[in-house]
């Protein structure tokens, strides 16, 4: 008995001398995800990293890079708004005048506009005749 009492009264002695020295440290976490604040530069890491785990894609999706697209059809869309700009100036300068929107009532088509003035700007109210769907805008003064 005495053989077990003498080993574990010095491991027992050597025990508490450890703890008295013992040191510790703060734990500190730090997250990775800029979502839960992270570093932000981890972004675009992250990010990359989805991406290329990323195993499911859209068929329907088209490609933002723009190879797909054809110079033909982005010359005729272009040109088609260049053509339409130019008529709706001509129309608007022809119907108003060179001057710009006159208070008054007019006629376009289907669509009475009555432009008014009032104490925050001029207020254009356009009705659709056929529904009678009404829209107001204010321009305010400068």
């Amino acid at each position: 008995m005495r053989k077990f009492i003498l080993p574990l009264m010095a491991s027992l002695v050597l025990v508490l001398v450890n703890l008295v020295s013992v040191q510790a440290q703060d734990l500190v976490y730090t997250p990775k995800n800029p979502a839960f604040g992270g570093n932000p530069y981890n972004y675009s890491w992250l990010q990359s990293s989805a991406q290329s785990q990323d195993k499911l894609k859209d068929p329907n999706a088209t490609s933002g890079s723009g190879i797909n697209r054809d110079p033909l059809e982005d010359f005729k869309s272009s040109l088609n708004r260049q053509i339409l700009n130019e008529l709706s100036r001509k129309l608007i300068a022809n119907q108003f005048g060179e001057d710009g929107v006159t208070p008054g009532s007019y006629t376009l088509g289907d669509y009475q506009i009555d432009v008014t003035e009032g104490p925050g700007g001029v207020n254009i109210e356009i009705v659709d005749i056929g529904t009678g769907n009404r829209t107001t805008v204010t321009i305010p003064y400068y």
